[in-house]
């Protein structure tokens, strides 16, 4: 993990140097962005509105537009002239419940990592907020933002969460929600208890490691699909293209205490055996299955020696009197009953037989 920031945590008159590391990464997949026409890759370019030219990284600045067209340079600098103290120190304004903190505040999390000279309070600091289940609401400054930020416990290591500000989360009085209290919406007491021993019956410990980016998995797959197919620069075109969207079904009434009664009849025990029915099922469908194979070869022998039998007519119908001849022969060909080497022969005879009549 790649070092973001160097400073302190302070609070008090305690001072505990350390790093600054990101916590999070992401798995996202990454796509280029590519000319159809030629899949030439087509590239982030920093372009000068006046000239047209791209513009090197050592050639651009920060400035800020006070007037139209008049602006003040600064640089990395004057960010840390601007308050030394602010963008080098993990300030700890006070300490509050951790659970006190709603989860829509939250935003990204960092690791403090201390310094060697910075073990033993740090290992204070931290063993001090375990026993108090506190954490601390500091501010500090990075990538000159200055955040709001909550210093948490997780693990062994000291955790710096930044926080949203208040105006930056949306109020929720424009939504159109039911009103509180089970009585409002008409909620009996029995779907209250319903839906508690559902969640109950559903519960289960924290573990993060069981769950994964299935959509991430799934298009990884259709990519992998797409290479084995040889389709490297063929583009996928909508199935339905042009035509209008299917109207969705309005939702429909149901009972809703009947809903929880089968989703805990069906949570933790696995969905209801049907291997009985499925047995039935499979000895019908084998039978039936038979019944039709037999009746397919029925018919097959059928058609095969009526086949037979006017390929005969017609060869022994030809005049010469080898009618008869015919007759005799294909009245000495072998029983059904008889192995594969008489049939053979019989057959052999059947045919001098024709080709002496004809």
């Amino acid at each position: 993990m790649a070092v973001i920031w160097k400073g302190a945590i302070s609070f008090g008159l305690v001072h505990i140097p350390v790093t600054l590391r990101a916590a999070a990464r992401e798995h996202r997949l990454s796509f280029d962005w590519l000319d159809r026409r030629d899949m030439a890759p087509i590239g982030y370019t920093r372009i000068n509105k006046t000239t047209g030219k791209a513009v090197e990284w050592k050639d651009i600045v920060k400035g800020y537009e006070y007037e139209k067209g008049e602006y003040v340079l600064l640089s990395d600098e004057d960010f840390k002239r601007a308050n030394p103290e602010a963008t080098q120190t993990v300030e700890i304004l006070s300490f509050v419940e951790a659970a006190a903190i709603p989860s829509s505040y939250f935003e990204t999390p960092y690791y403090l990592e201390p310094d060697k000279r910075g073990k033993k309070p740090y290992a204070l600091l931290r063993e001090a907020m375990k026993r108090s289940g506190r954490a601390g609401l500091a501010r500090f400054v990075v990538h000159t933002k200055q955040h709001l930020a909550a210093l948490l416990v997780t693990d062994n290591a000291l955790m710096l969460n930044t926080l949203r500000f208040a105006d930056e989360i949306q109020p929720v009085d424009d939504l159109d929600l039911p009103a509180a209290g089970a009585k409002a919406e008409g909620l009996s007491a029995r779907e209250i208890e319903s839906a508690t021993r559902l969640i109950a019956d559903m519960s289960e410990a924290w573990d993060p490691s069981q769950y994964g980016d299935t959509y991430r998995d799934d298009l990884m797959a259709r990519i992998e699909e797409k290479i084995a197919a040889g389709q490297t620069h063929v583009l996928t075109e909508p199935d339905d293209e042009g035509k209008p969207e299917k109207p969705r079904e309005s939702a429909k009434i149901i009972d809703l205490v009947s809903l929880l009664k089968q989703s805990m009849g069906t949570r933790g025990r696995g969905k209801p055996s049907t291997r009985a029915n499925d047995g039935d099922e499979r000895a019908q469908s084998s039978s039936g299955t038979v019944a039709a194979k037999r009746s397919t070869s029925s018919a097959a022998k059928k058609k095969t020696t009526a086949a037979a039998t006017a390929a005969a007519g017609r060869k022994t119908s030809n005049g010469n009197g080898s009618s008869s001849v015919a007759k005799r022969t294909i009245g000495r060909a072998a029983p059904a009953s008889a192995g594969a080497p008489a049939r053979k022969a019989a057959a052999k005879r059947a045919t001098t037989a024709r080709r002496k009549a004809a």
